[in-house]
């Protein structure tokens, strides 16, 4: 292709956009719900990578808040118990769009409301019974996400152990049951349902007392909620873990292998985009990842004691040094 085809291809492409940034735009009402991060952290600054990312893309479509966009924010902080209040408090604020993440919480939205379009960054959509259908979901409900099956534990595990070789006991540290059961890992298993401080610090010091030399982490949105706690007890602990999202290796956690979560949030403001100029939610395909990053802490592998093997470091998409 010639270099200036490929030029006017690439300006067709881009044009809608920018012309549809400039244009004056009625003002939406979109309500942000998470499962763990609280509500005033949802946001473009101090969010969640998807969160930034999520809010970035919106600016792209020419959606800024104070301006056209009007967003109210909402958390269960962790709880499963407050889903259902959450889901009724968020439905009572009468927005336009809802966005959302973790299947459980996005079941009590589509409990509360079956008509207000609702975007979510889910697990496994079909088997957990959120659509029936990738292609065309019905219903009001749409999204993007996260599982890439059990592919995604056993890949975790892969890496953790090259990057611990003589690691003999690994532990697993997960939201429920059925997370294990999904994760296609057999490990010694804690489950905390509910994500909080004391139970945290008490998972970690069983994992101390059952002699752990390594761990991996499910993808609850309420551990990442807290983020900075797990990967100060694993840093105490002086834990190697591999995380399912950047965010941990961001704040001090040695490695993470997830799917591109920057793909998944463009996608997801590409349905809002789509919902705000009418288009139905169960008419937007279901958006599976394409992409997974594998990212490393040097300086916490440094800190740990550990030679990250040179076969690692090359596959890996990022290293924080």
């Amino acid at each position: 292709m010639r270099r200036r085809e490929f030029i006017s291809i690439l300006g067709a492409a881009v044009l809608p956009i920018a012309a549809r940034a400039q244009q004056p735009q009625k003002s939406h009402r979109l309500a942000l719900v998470h499962s763990g991060i609280p509500a005033n952290k949802l946001t473009e600054a101090a969010g969640p990578f998807w969160v930034r990312r999520f809010f970035e893309e919106l600016r792209r479509f020419g959606y800024a808040e104070g301006t056209n966009l009007i967003v109210e924010r909402f958390s269960a902080e962790g709880r499963t118990d407050r889903f259902a209040a959450v889901a009724e408090a968020v439905v009572n604020s009468s927005p336009d769009v809802i966005v959302s993440n973790f299947n459980a919480l996005v079941k009590a939205l589509m409990k509360a409301t079956t008509t207000i379009p609702i975007v979510g960054l889910t697990g496994e959509p079909v088997s957990d019974g959120l659509v029936s259908n990738l292609a065309r979901p019905g219903g009001n409900l749409t999204g993007a996400s996260i599982s890439a099956g059990v592919a995604m534990g056993a890949k975790r595990l892969q890496y953790l152990k090259e990057a611990l070789p003589n690691a003999a006991k690994v532990g697993f540290l997960s939201g429920s049951r059925a997370e294990v059961e999904r994760s296609g890992v057999t490990l010694w298993t804690k489950i905390i349902a509910d994500v909080n401080e004391a139970q945290l610090r008490g998972a970690f010091a069983e994992m101390a007392d059952q002699h752990i030399d390594a761990a991996l982490i499910s993808e609850t949105g309420s551990f990442l909620a807290q983020r900075g706690l797990i990967v100060e007890l694993a840093a105490v602990h002086r834990l190697p873990m591999i995380y399912p999202y950047r965010d941990f290796v961001e704040v001090g956690g040695l490695m993470a292998y997830a799917p591109d979560l920057g793909e998944l949030a463009k996608r997801m403001a590409s349905d809002v985009d789509q919902i705000f100029s009418g288009t139905k939610p169960g008419d937007i395909p279901f958006f599976l990842p394409t992409k997974f990053d594998l990212v490393i802490n040097l300086r916490t592998a440094k800190t740990l004691g550990l030679t990250i093997a040179p076969s690692l470091l090359d596959f890996a998409s990022e290293m924080i040094e």
